[in-house]
């Protein structure tokens, strides 16, 4: 049918606009929700991962594919730690079988699916309602896996672990959002007071924002590997408590967006603290086999409040894990746990209560965490496989972290921490006092500037530290190590070029 091209007369096309902007007036005249009826909490969120940094790098991707002016073809997306959307790592084999075969049991039927993993897909799917990944599953989620969980951690620190303890959630952010839900006194006068590190992961403070609580932020130590000081932690305590009520704190280990992990002596430091001042501990281990460094080593903090004994050993904690992290990657799925630790059981019904207006975690991704914590065994017909991919994975990573901080310290008006554990380097940045007022003029944070000319001119996106909050008068990025070597040593040679301009350009 041939297209018909069909131009209303001009009058009609007047009457037609006039039409639409009187609809559009109506519209706004009967809108219940808009900016000045929007709940106000929600309009302090910000989320730096996902910020407009991120939003023109998407722009210009678009523009990349046409005619264009831009010094660069392509940009290389360092703000996000997606190992898939990396473009440098393929998904696992054994997750995948384990997940299709749950997902459509009749490929279990082929002659060269694994018998291993077979037993695992069956062993799952009969805890599940008729025998169906689709069914909803108990608001903690799937028990197999929650034993499987249990285990894991047994097994990772030495000591019991209770499956009813152990809540499967929509990633490590879900659950993280939850536990904080429960330390709020919902009092706007003096509301709950919850410590976070600076920097931090940006998911934290948006969270708090979104629930009308007080940030009591203690600056990590970036002499001394981003490690926590005491000190800091009772200065930052102190001056928060006639602004609201303290109930927990938070630490990352290993660090994000800094990379640090923490040594025995400061977990049990920090214990103490927490002990002495009666707070809740909430211990973000999602990054627990991203660990680097020779020497460096990843303590559990439920494994070392054990080992202290008592009185420690009756704290209460929540320890989180993800499907998103580790070597693995899986981020889309959205599996993840926590454990709940040393809570009374009438408190742990109120949690139940909670989550189970929710009805129940993706299935899915909770089958992704179920295969990320229980792997093939030696002997298995799948276990060889599995260590070879997993072998690559992590040599990747490791020799990339090595890379990336070694190479950013050779440029001048940088300083890298080494990245010892996680996905990202943090490194410290010299801006020009003149870039700095220029940026203030702009209304920028003087590194949200720095990071705009970056991508402008080079193609690379990263994520300013003001993003992740900072000590005052510093600045930083973060960058993941993520990409592949040969993009990663481009990356950081784009980065020299401009970085050695743009001290020129604004001394």
């Amino acid at each position: 049918m041939l297209a018909i091209r069909y131009r209303l007369p001009t009058h009609t096309a007047r009457q037609v606009f006039v039409a639409s902007v009187n609809s559009r007036k109506e519209q706004k005249r009967y809108a219940t929700l808009t900016m000045q009826t929007l709940n106000p909490l929600v309009k302090e969120v910000e989320y730096a991962v996902r910020g407009p940094i991120v939003i023109r790098a998407g722009e210009i991707e678009n523009q990349l594919k046409g005619k264009h002016n831009f010094p660069f073809d392509r940009v290389i997306r360092a703000n996000i730690g997606d190992c898939h959307a990396s473009g440098n790592q393929a998904p696992i084999t054994y997750i995948r079988q384990f997940v299709a075969g749950c997902t459509h049991p009749e490929i279990m039927n082929s002659s060269n699916f694994p018998q291993d993993v077979k037993q695992r897909v069956e062993r799952l799917l009969s805890a599940c309602g008729g025998k169906s990944l689709g069914s909803y599953t108990e608001s903690q989620g799937i028990v197999t896996i929650r034993e499987d969980v249990a285990t894991y951690i047994q097994q990772r620190d030495g000591y019991p672990s209770d499956p009813k303890h152990i809540y499967l959630c929509n990633g490590a952010s879900d659950g993280i959002k939850t536990v904080i839900k429960l330390l709020m006194n919902n009092n706007a006068a003096k509301p709950s007071g919850i410590m976070i590190p600076v920097p931090q992961y940006p998911l934290y403070s948006a969270t708090l924002s979104e629930y009308g609580a007080h940030q009591i932020e203690y600056y990590l130590d970036e002499d001394n590997n981003w490690a926590l000081n005491m000190d800091e932690l009772e200065r930052a305590l102190n001056a928060a408590k006639d602004q609201c009520v303290p109930r927990g704190i938070v630490i990352i280990n290993p660090g994000n967006p800094t990379g640090q992990v923490l040594s025995r002596d400061n977990i049990e430091n920090v214990l103490r603290f927490a002990h002495k001042h009666q707070l809740f501990v909430l211990a973000d281990e999602v990054y627990q086999e991203n660990v680097y460094l020779p020497g460096s080593k990843f303590f559990s903090f439920k494994k070392v409040l054990m080992d202290l004994g008592s009185p420690y050993n009756q704290m209460q904690m929540a320890s989180f894990h993800s499907a998103s992290k580790g070597w693995h990657g899986e981020c889309g799925s959205r599996g993840g746990y926590y454990e709940l630790i040393n809570l009374d059981n009438d408190v742990r019904m109120q949690v139940n209560k909670l989550i189970s207006a929710c009805l129940c975690s993706t299935s899915w991704g909770q089958a992704v965490m179920g295969a990320i914590i229980n792997p093939p065994k030696e002997g298995e017909e799948s276990y060889e496989q599995y260590k070879k991919e997993r072998t690559s994975v992590v040599n990747r990573l490791k020799d990339k972290a090595d890379l990336v901080s070694q190479l950013f310290n050779s440029i001048e008006g940088v300083r890298c921490n080494a990245v010892m554990g996680a996905m990202y380097a943090f490194p410290r940045i010299e801006i020009p006092k003149k870039a700095i007022e220029h940026a203030k003029s702009k209304n920028m944070a003087p590194d949200a500037f720095y990071c705009f000319q970056l991508l402008e001119k080079t193609g690379i996106c990263v994520v300013p530290g003001s993003g992740f909050k900072q000590r005052p008068g510093t600045h930083h990025l973060r960058t993941t190590i993520l990409p592949p070597v040969d993009q990663m040593k481009d990356m950081v040679e784009r980065f020299r070029t401009f970085h050695m301009s743009f001290l020129r350009e604004w001394k």
